[in-house]
């Protein structure tokens, strides 16, 4: 096959109606710090135990369709001996797997960081691809305050996204473009949403730069949120709102599906969040009976909110191993139900 039905393949894979792409990509410190609170030691084995009981939960493919994966998971077996991507797409769960290298400090741009990473990476791809996965994701991160994200910031992030999903795409993986803004500070929705078109004029422009086809890339951005600090609330329906009409203002049309972050929400709220936009992208235009509010499909790439369930359930323990994939599946199947704009909070 060619390089373009490669990806459309990809695609095709991982882009439905009804379901979505977990998150399982954390850094081994950033999984310790989960593991810690619940009381687990985090080592390659109790890492392996845990990403092979959300791999191999049985149904998980009917609501999720793809996984992004950390680096070591890729090499990591089952109980089995089946490679843990194998797992996966043993029931129709494309694996993927986070390339970025983490972020630091971006020079002359107090305040706003820069993912690493892109120096080796495309012959780190050829080996993620040799393992299984067909998708990769790298996240740049935005912090809100009153003088960030700065120009320079804005345009340094821009660039690094575009020049990791240009070499994603020569090597037939589709690229998962991550732009979170973060919900950290005591800011408005109203100062978000600004922030949050800046960020998208500001990828998309560097994507059409470095010639990124649309069509064989996902979106993974935040919703239009207010801060956590911030003292003024909004509902799931406002959210949606403000999350679409920017997003109708900035992203074209061709890119297949936008996959939300969950952003440090917890399991309901993103949820409910996610059946909002569904139940707003699925209504037409007014004065229009053929032009729906969304032209692309509106799915999540959820980590926390579909995994706290479940290590709080599992807590490393074997015997709670099958507790934990249900806990994971419900979690799995509320999120469908949000893709499709029928989850309410009563369905908890």
């Amino acid at each position: 096959m060619s390089v373009q039905q490669i990806l459309q393949s990809t695609i095709n894979d991982l882009v439905d109606d009804t379901r979505g792409i977990l998150a399982a990509d954390e850094s081994n410190p950033t999984i310790a710090q989960r593991f810690a609170g619940i009381g687990v030691e985090s080592t390659e084995e109790s890492r392996r135990a845990y990403r092979e009981l959300l791999l191999s939960t049985e149904g998980l493919g009917e609501f999720i369709s793809g996984v992004i994966l950390f680096e070591e998971t890729l090499g990591q077996k089952s109980v089995q001996g089946l490679l843990l991507p194998e797992v996966a797409w043993a029931q129709g769960i494309v694996p993927g797997i986070k390339v970025d290298k983490g972020k630091g400090p971006l020079a002359g741009a107090n305040g706003d960081m820069i993912s690493f990473g892109l120096d080796g990476l495309e012959a780190r791809l050829i080996t993620y691809k040799e393992q299984g996965a067909r998708f990769a994701k790298w996240r740049e991160v935005y912090p809100i305050s009153r003088h960030n994200p700065t120009a320079l910031g804005l345009s340094a992030n821009a660039e690094t996204l575009a020049r990791y999903a240009a070499v994603c795409q020569a090597q037939g993986l589709v690229p998962i473009v991550e732009p979170e803004v973060l919900m950290d500070g005591e800011h408005e929705a109203a100062r978000c949403l600004e922030v949050m078109e800046q960020v998208l004029q500001s990828v998309f422009a560097a994507l059409f730069r470095h010639g990124v086809a649309l069509e064989y890339m996902i979106l993974k951005p935040s919703m239009v949120t207010p801060g956590k600090a911030c003292i003024h609330r909004t509902s799931s329906r406002h959210i949606a709102e403000d999350t679409l009409s920017v997003l109708r203002r900035c992203v074209p049309a061709s890119v297949p599906s936008i996959n939300f972050l969950s952003g440090g929400l917890e399991p309901e709220p993103a949820s409910e969040n996610l059946s909002a936009l569904n139940c707003l992208g699925s209504s037409f235009v007014p004065g229009s009976a053929t032009i729906r509010r969304a032209p692309w499909q509106l799915s999540l790439s959820y980590g926390r909110a579909l995994q706290q369930p479940v290590l709080q359930t599992w807590l490393g323990k074997p015997e709670n191993v099958t507790a934990a994939q249900q806990a994971l599946l419900k979690r799995a199947r509320l999120n469908s139900l949000a893709r499709q704009g029928r989850y309410t909070v009563a369905l908890e």
